[in-house]
């Protein structure tokens, strides 16, 4: 057990410094360009440099819109040297799974969501760097997407963390003082997923839904497992895992890959929706 606190989870709010304005100065004879006075004195007249005109052909970017609801990590499961399952036709499973990451990413986006990823490449980030990506977060979803070698082709599981054991108490008031999201919170790093157990259960299972409405061969519930990839994440987690690369022809498989990213953002939907805001109406 690594013994260390999870990290604060700092929002990154960039917000623009009004810069220092130089009180007006008597230029010497000499200068020819006219003294600027301060605009916050009273009766000073507008700085005297000309507004920054665009050059032809050019314009303005558009304004980025506000985005508001939670931070979705998407974690492609293995890369790098860990391919993971592998089928006969030639199918990766961390190829197909970073293929199903992207379609994700842009899905949740199209409903209004940030998404970010573990992964940008064939790397192969640590279970504690994948984790360490949506502890950066206050307000995180995380979901870790997984084929399996075999099983029924076209279902889809979704998983939430179950510890082996209760947490262990000396009593009641550590208990009720158990650990919970927060700044300055130490709790093990490996127990980092425990005060979210109730809250991955009830998104797993409303993932689970969507994906049994879509994939009929898929359970009705979700499954409590220790999944190694959820237990140091400190937000609701879970890992969906679709069957399966033995198929003997890629394309049945990738093709289910943008019906699965639809049946996941629903359940994400239902389970956080995107706040309503004037920024997010067209």
């Amino acid at each position: 057990m690594l013994a260390r606190g999870i990290p604060s989870r700092a929002m990154s709010v960039s917000g623009q410094q009004s810069e220092q304005q130089t009180p007006p100065q008597q230029q010497p004879p000499q200068q020819t360009a006219p003294p600027q006075q301060s605009p916050s004195q009273p009766g000073a007249p507008a700085a005297s440099t000309p507004p920054r005109q665009s050059e032809p052909g050019q314009t303005s970017p558009p304004t980025p819109p506000v985005r508001v609801g939670p931070v979705v990590v998407i974690d492609p499961g293995h890369g790098g040297t860990d391919t993971g399952a592998r089928g006969a036709s030639g199918l990766v499973e961390k190829e197909v799974v970073f293929q199903m990451a992207k379609i994700l990413r842009a899905e949740l986006e199209r409903l209004g969501y940030r998404a970010v990823m573990t992964r940008n490449d064939d790397s192969n980030p640590s279970y504690e760097d994948r984790a360490a990506t949506a502890n950066t977060f206050r307000d995180a979803i995380f979901i870790s997407l997984h084929v399996s070698s075999t099983g029924t082709i076209g279902s889809a599981r979704s998983y939430f963390y179950q510890f082996p054991a209760p947490f262990p108490t000396a009593d009641s008031t550590q208990a009720a003082n158990a650990p919970t999201r927060g700044f300055g919170t130490a709790i093990p790093w490996e127990e980092a997923q425990r005060p979210f157990t109730e809250q991955s259960r009830r998104l797993a299972n409303l993932v689970q839904i969507e994906l049994a409405r879509r994939f009929t061969t898929s359970p009705n519930a979700p499954t409590p497992v220790a999944v190694r990839n959820l237990r140091s994440v400190a937000a609701p987690a879970l890992a969906v895992e679709m069957s399966s690369v033995s198929v003997s022809d890629p394309i049945a498989l990738t093709s289910l890959l943008g019906p699965l990213a639809a049946s996941i953002a629903k359940g994400i939907a239902a389970f956080r929706p995107i706040a309503t805001s004037p920024a997010n109406q067209p």
